[in-house]
């Protein structure tokens, strides 16, 4: 062997005794890495599993408790819809010269809202007006030569008897005579025909002025000067709604339609005003049932003073057994949350409100029990969803779905 290769062997060799020293340190140092993420995991395993996994929960909702709760037979939601509307535009197309009504205003039926140029109507209502002035010259002359004839035949009449003139002049007199007064019949019906004309360019030029239709609120903010506005009820001017008109209309189940009697009364609250309720009775039933909801449209009125009410507004209906009494009207109603629903989490009460799939904890002030509820003082908005016995691993941000989903 050579020595050069017993210095490359030499140079292979392991020191084991070296090796094994600092092997020991190693194996040392990554135990006490995987007991400190063990120990990590151990406390922060339903952070994770809870991230990682949707957890399934039962949900119930921040509801108001209406004074009249223990006479409701039925509730329904839906929206305040007006029975009278008007998209108002022109008969014609044209563009707009000048708008007189703003968003919010309230018009009579029969109040000018705006008006087009009427430059090309005007010039073809002088033209129109030419012509029949030239029609009733027309007539005028017709007529004047029938009347020259006529005194030229009481003239040759009588001469014609006595024999002193030949009859054939008399005859050609007649026939004149007779064609003058198909003349005089032409030229004014000509005349008739020139005014007629101008009549409909007359009712083209009033109709460049819009007016209402109906008695009203604008409801929309008005097309500006300079817009080209059309009779498509896509483009209106403006829109007009009667909010004498408005109506609650709510979707009722179809197999608790017998609860409901026209004229019976009604609580309505709207979600813009959950504090707030209103009286109302039963106006109208839907001419038709909703077979994909099995649903019918029930139309309330309301009785009370339907101050702050606005088209398209959502409405809860509850249809009671008898009439709210002005006591009841005066009490607030009172925002509940089943009991349940409310956990300790750092040392305060919460609720865990679902958004979207996620948990947020929002804190809550309680107030008296009500049955298997708790008054809600403070805390989420009425409507919102939150989870019901909650289990302890559920944390703010966990991700949840609702069972059955």
């Amino acid at each position: 062997m050579t020595d050069q290769l017993s210095s490359d062997l030499a140079s292979l060799r392991i020191d084991r005794e070296e090796k094994g020293g600092g092997g020991s340190k190693r194996l040392l140092l990554v135990g006490l890495l995987i007991a400190a993420a063990g120990g990590v995991a151990w406390f922060e395993y339903p952070r994770v599993r809870a991230e990682v996994y949707k957890t399934e929960v039962s949900l119930t909702e921040v509801t108001m408790l209406s004074p009249v709760q223990s006479s409701i037979q039925v509730s329904a939601t839906g929206y305040i819809v007006p029975q009278i509307t008007s998209k108002v535009g022109p008969h014609d197309t044209g563009r707009i010269a000048r708008v007189f009504v703003k968003e919010g205003d309230t018009v009579k039926a029969g109040q000018v809202l705006a008006e087009l140029e009427t430059r090309d109507q005007r010039s073809a209502v002088a033209a129109s007006q030419s012509k029949v002035a030239v029609a009733q010259a027309k007539v005028e002359t017709a007529k004047a030569t029938l009347a020259e004839t006529n005194v030229k035949i009481a003239r040759e009449t009588p001469i014609v008897e006595h024999g002193a003139e030949s009859k054939s002049v008399l005859d050609d007199l007649l026939a004149q005579q007779e064609s003058l007064k198909q003349q005089v019949k032409a030229a004014e019906a000509e005349v008739m025909a020139a005014e007629a004309d101008r009549a409909t360019l007359g009712v083209n030029l009033f109709q460049r002025t819009v007016v209402a239709p109906i008695d009203g609120v604008v409801v929309s903010k008005p097309a500006m000067p300079g817009y080209m506005a059309t009779p498509a009820d896509v483009n209106p001017i403006v829109e007009l709604v009667d909010f004498k008109s408005l109506l609650a209309e709510v979707d009722v189940p179809e197999g608790r339609m017998s609860l409901v009697k026209i004229g019976g009364p009604v609580e309505l609250v709207l979600d813009a005003y959950p504090d707030h309720h209103y009286r109302g009775e039963v106006a109208e039933f839907g001419k038709r049932v909703d077979r994909s909801k099995a649903t019918i449209v029930v139309k309330v009125k309301f009785t009370d003073d339907m101050e702050g009410v606005l088209p398209e507004m959502s409405v809860r209906a509850s249809f009671l057994s008898a009439p709210i009494s002005d006591e009841a009207l005066k009490a607030p109603p009172k925002k509940v949350i089943a009991s349940d629903a409310v956990v300790d989490r750092g040392g305060r009460k919460v609720v865990l409100v679902v958004d979207n799939g996620v948990v947020h904890a929002a804190p809550v002030t309680l107030g008296a029990p009500i049955g298997a509820s708790v008054e809600l003082v403070d805390g989420p908005a009425s409507g919102a969803h939150v989870v019901s016995a909650p289990p302890p691993e559920l944390v703010d941000g966990s991700k949840v779905k609702e069972k059955g989903t």
